[in-house]
């Protein structure tokens, strides 16, 4: 079992945001673009409450760099969490190009934890960094807010 899952997304600038996971054995961090995967922040909050109300779970959230494509790669067994971090170098996805930059095993409430304190971030710091503006699309707020009831019951 990997160490403690560390979780980062900057504040973003210009439709980018740095984000970087970190556990003492494997470390990934990139930029990411807003678009065309417009929905991910919403869907990550989503995955994750999904990771906290199941037994087994098995997500793939689609997010992108331009030109390269990520997949997160969600899973629970039980006890067992993953999250893998898979890169392609097209939009296309094309499996035989594709390598993972980062894996994760742990508990779902830790990695969660580990996601609450980088959104928790964002969320205290959205006005001061005009997250709307620099996103260009909004804040998750009720997806933020679910996430935060489910993970603190």
């Amino acid at each position: 079992m990997s160490g403690k899952l560390e979780v980062s997304f900057n504040s973003p600038q210009c439709g980018w945001m740095s984000i970087g996971f970190e556990d003492g054995e494997n470390e990934f961090h990139t930029t990411t673009a807003h678009a065309p995967h417009e929905n991910a922040l919403s869907e990550l909050l989503e995955t994750l409450v999904s990771l906290l109300e199941n037994e087994n779970l098995s997500h793939t959230l689609k997010w992108n760099r331009n030109p390269e494509e990520f997949d997160f790669v969600f899973g629970k067994n039980g006890d067992e969490t993953t999250i893998e971090i898979i890169e392609y170098p097209t939009e296309e996805r094309d499996s035989s190009n594709s390598e993972k930059v980062f894996s994760h095993k742990g508990d779902a409430r830790q990695i969660a934890r580990a996601f609450h304190e980088t959104f928790k971030q964002l969320y205290e710091e959205r006005d001061i960094d005009e997250f709307e503006d620099n996103w260009h699309q909004p804040f998750p707020f009720e997806e933020y807010e679910k996430f935060k009831s489910v993970l603190n019951s």
